[in-house]
């Protein structure tokens, strides 16, 4: 079975304007959807949430503050799942709940070393 790398994107200042009862309401749709995906034992690593602030290193050792959430979209968090091949990996985020936020998954298959 191959690893697949989800990155979710999406407008993450719609998310600061929720209130608690629709933040939670959402946190519990992302946990039905990764209960799911462990159910199958194909959650490598549950979808961790990045904070909001950063460093990006760049050559020549120039360090920036970043990345800036105040652009349209940035990531979010990330999960890890196994499948056998893209396309089952593809029906897998389709379920994501991030879509109801207007966001995407990009998914990205984890080459071997």
């Amino acid at each position: 079975m191959k690893q697949f790398l989800f990155l979710y994107r999406t407008d993450y200042s719609n998310m600061q304007q929720a209130t608690q009862e629709q933040a939670e309401a959402m946190m519990k749709k992302w946990m039905d959807w990764l209960g799911s995906i462990a159910a199958e034992n194909k959650l490598v690593t549950q979808g961790d949430r990045l904070q909001d602030t950063g460093k990006v290193v760049k050559s020549n050792n120039i360090v920036t503050n970043g990345p800036y959430t105040d652009i349209k979209e940035s990531i979010g968090g990330y999960s890890i799942v196994k499948a056998d091949s893209y396309d089952e990996a593809v029906d897998i985020a389709k379920g994501c709940p991030i879509f109801n936020t207007g966001g995407s998954v990009e998914v990205r298959e984890i080459a071997a070393m």
